[in-house]
């Protein structure tokens, strides 16, 4: 399919900017670059944000109540931003973490996790995983009695197969599913989608090539806690929602994530969506995509919550 045509409106608005690579400005210019999208406010019952101990520092979390519907469980969903690890915080994504409350009815919990390049890996990983433990301790305040769910989008994707990686012979960090979107799975900068979408499509490789560096600098790439899909064994990990876009330079390595989930036996729903960018899910307010992603996604999770 070819690009969608919002998605070539949204290329040419990124091009008249005319800004130069993350690589070459200041981290705190660099953050700018990805704040909250334009669009309506979705309300929700309720937001506020607060901090919980942790063994590095207080983690800061922004938790989403959903209103009230006596008749679907409420479910809990444990949310790591994107922003390759070094940009992205909980106000770029609120959008997204509000569209997630409703569609899922769901208390949505976003982690502020330390972010590289001051805090690099696996601090990132550490707090994610300290953030679910926290935030299933709490299901009984919340009333949950739903699925537990670890969701992230780009490297918040990663971070949450990571944390799911981590978590799978923990009592204490219960995930009932994973919802990746256009996850990061892996430090190969080579695949076919990398070499065709290099440039002009929004996320380019030279700009997650930045990112790793950040990230990892000298630790080892190929680390399975950095790159999941060199994980050893994916046996026994939690039924997955995995969404890739088109037209993204991530989009072989989540397909790839995809098929070692499946091979290892884990329940893998999965799309590939046309005519997407890297990034489409917090665009709600311009592509309608992404309400339907999040209507099959929800189907799945509720399946998992009543089972």
């Amino acid at each position: 399919m070819t690009l969608h045509p919002e998605a070539v409106q949204l290329l040419a608005e990124q091009e008249a900017l005319n800004l130069p690579p993350l690589s070459s400005v200041s981290l705190s210019d660099a953050r700018q670059r990805l704040i909250e999208p334009a669009g309506p406010v979705l309300p929700v019952q309720g937001v506020h944000n607060e901090k919980f101990p942790a063994s590095a520092e207080s983690i800061g979390v922004r938790i989403y109540r959903p209103a009230t519907e006596p008749d679907q469980q409420l479910n809990l969903i444990v949310f790591f931003h994107g922003g390759g690890w070094v940009i992205g915080d909980l106000d770029s994504h609120d959008g997204l973490c509000r569209q997630l409350a409703v569609a899922a009815h769901a208390v949505v919990v976003s982690v502020d996790y330390r972010r590289a390049p001051e805090s690099r890996f696996p601090a990132a990983v550490d707090d994610c995983l300290e953030a679910l433990v926290w935030a299933s301790g709490r299901r009984a305040e919340w009333q949950v009695d739903g699925a537990v769910c670890v969701a992230g989008d780009s490297a918040g994707g990663n971070l949450a197969a990571v944390v799911a990686l981590r978590a799978r012979n923990r009592a204490d960090a219960p995930i009932d599913y994973q919802v990746l979107f256009y996850p990061v799975t892996d430090c190969n900068l080579d695949t076919e989608s990398y070499l065709q979408f290099a440039e002009g499509f929004g996320l380019t490789r030279d700009t997650m090539r930045w990112f790793w560096q950040q990230y990892l600098g000298d630790h080892d790439w190929t680390d399975p806690e950095a790159s999941p899909l060199r994980a050893e064994s994916l046996d026994g990990l939690p039924p997955a929602y995995l969404v890739t876009a088109e037209y993204d330079t991530l989009r072989d390595e989540g397909e790839a994530y995809a098929d070692r989930l499946a091979a290892a036996g884990v329940s893998v729903a999965r799309e590939c969506v046309p005519g997407m960018l890297h990034g489409f899910m917090l665009h709600g307010h311009r592509f309608e995509q992404v309400d339907e992603v999040l209507r099959r996604m929800v189907d799945e999770i509720r399946r998992i919550g009543a089972a």
